[in-house]
């Protein structure tokens, strides 16, 4: 189907580089203080017990730590493509009580895993910021075992025409100049509110997953279509 993020990936880079210091904090503003909540929703959703996980796109980390807490015998990978975000993901881990973590600086279209190498998969807010999520989805089904599973966490364009227009005021007007006030990364902060208007939809990501391969696809809507989760199995 193409590139599903039209923006370079080096700029993309550059973009989480420049806003690592302060996306916890308007990460927090964008979901309306709610995305840990998600992840925890989103981690309810893995029900094989796995041994080894992989978080995808794992950012600052929050994800990566809250899945090897509740998976202490497990091992658990934390990849990202930036470096910046990288390092406070690590600080976080330190000052964490996990010792199950290893974070790793990737590319999510071209793991270095052999195949069958994870009985689960997350990727959370990272799928839309990628070049081709098509390609993602068919390296992850690649490197999870049969049986293993993908769960995934992604903000989307808001369809509901009752909040569509509040939402779009929100992101479109109100997010980026916070991004401005709290961070000075107003063009930033743009960037991340043009990455969900222009990603693809709910229905089509489940479309994208069972294209690639994945079975057993479920869709948990969040915050009035705002983000979802999808799950899948191998």
């Amino acid at each position: 189907m193409g590139l599903t993020n039209k923006v370079p990936e080096a700029d993309v880079q550059k973009t989480f580089n420049n806003i690592a210091g302060n996306y916890d904090k308007l990460n927090s503003i964008m979901s309306l203080g709610t995305h840990q909540k998600w992840r925890q929703k989103a981690t309810n959703r893995i029900t094989n017990g796995p041994d080894n996980i992989l978080d995808l796109c794992c950012g600052t980390g929050d994800w990566t730590i809250m899945l090897a807490k509740r998976y202490p015998h497990a091992r658990v990978i934390g990849m990202d493509f930036s470096q910046e975000m990288l390092k406070i993901a690590q600080q976080k881990v330190s000052n964490s009580e996990a010792t199950n973590i290893n974070l790793e600086i990737g590319d999510a279209m071209n793991l270095r895993y052999p195949d069958k190498s994870f009985d689960v998969v997350t990727i959370g807010f990272g799928l839309r910021n990628v070049p081709d999520a098509d390609k993602v989805l068919q390296e992850i089904y690649r490197v999870l075992k049969p049986g293993g599973q993908l769960i995934c966490l992604e903000a989307f364009k808001v369809e509901t025409p009752v909040i569509k227009v509040g939402w779009q005021l929100y992101f479109n007007r109100l997010m980026p100049l916070m991004g401005k006030i709290f961070a000075k990364s107003q063009p930033e902060y743009q960037y991340l509110d043009d990455s969900v208007n222009k990603f693809v939809s709910i229905k089509r990501l489940a479309e994208m997953m069972q294209t690639v391969g994945f079975k057993d696809i479920t869709v948990d809507d969040l915050m009035f279509k705002a983000a979802a989760i999808h799950a899948a199995e191998k």
